[in-house]
């Protein structure tokens, strides 16, 4: 009797306890851990922000832009990519592009690439030229300068062309892209470079300010002799005679 007493006064409770409770939920596979990001897609962003269908041209056929990717999903130094606009090629000497080898064409794409990561704010303080990742191994070439105009404002310049960094597409690591309104042009590209002077004979300004060359040769006869010497010993003879005559005289 007193069990039945007891079961008679917890019924309620454990009735209370039951409600109460939460209900229990099925455990399931845990979530995933997200995976590594996918390659970076620059010609996605290109495209993206319109008029640079040449350059995205020019990526594809020289390979540029396949090894851009290659390396910012290798590198931790990142990359800047200068990006003319259709508009900075259409304004490009005729047949400019079309005169370039395809080993030309793929320098000029890789003379717009820097081979790290820069902000804007990063340019005023950098030491020129900077290489690009068509600077050969000796650093002289396809090097470019950057020059500050304040207010964030910064210049890019070859020794044919400068213009201005414009607008940044993307300025987050591991990629930065500026627009261009110039194609980065340089002379060691065009096969411009000027030569050194060649010797040229030296010289010499007499007393009426005319000048004279030191290499010139004295006329010649017309038989071959030299023409001064043969003046000379004429006079040499005609001194003789007079001498002799004066000492007959005497």
């Amino acid at each position: 009797m007193a069990s039945a007493s007891l079961i008679t006064l917890f019924s309620p409770l454990l009735l209370l306890v039951l409600l109460l409770a939460p209900p229990a939920q099925a455990q399931g596979p845990a979530a995933p851990a997200p995976g590594p990001a996918g390659p970076f897609n620059l010609t996605g962003l290109l495209d993206k922000a319109g008029q640079y269908t040449t350059l995205m041209r020019l990526l594809n056929s020289t390979g540029v832009g396949n090894q851009i990717v290659n390396q910012l999903n290798n590198s931790d130094q990142g990359m800047t990519l200068f990006a003319p606009t259709d508009n900075a090629f259409n304004n490009l000497k005729p047949g400019t592009l079309n005169s370039l080898s395809a080993q030309k064409q793929v320098e000029l794409v890789l003379s717009h690439v820097l081979p790290k990561f820069y902000k804007l704010s990063d340019f005023p303080l950098v030491s020129n030229p900077v290489r690009t990742q068509a600077t050969g191994q000796d650093g002289g070439a396809y090097g470019l300068n950057f020059t500050s105009l304040g207010n964030q404002q910064v210049n890019v310049s070859t020794d044919q062309v400068e213009t201005q960094v414009n607008n940044a597409l993307t300025q987050v690591m591991p990629l930065a892209v500026y627009q261009v309104d110039e194609v980065l042009l340089s002379s060691e590209l065009l096969g411009t470079k000027s030569q050194s002077p060649s010797t040229s004979p030296t010289t010499k300004t007499s007393n009426d300010g005319s000048k004279s060359d030191s290499g010139a040769k004295e006329p010649t006869a017309a038989d071959g002799t030299n023409a001064g010497g043969r003046i000379n010993s004429g006079l040499g003879i005609v001194a003789g005679l007079v001498l002799l005559c004066m000492g007959i005289l005497s």
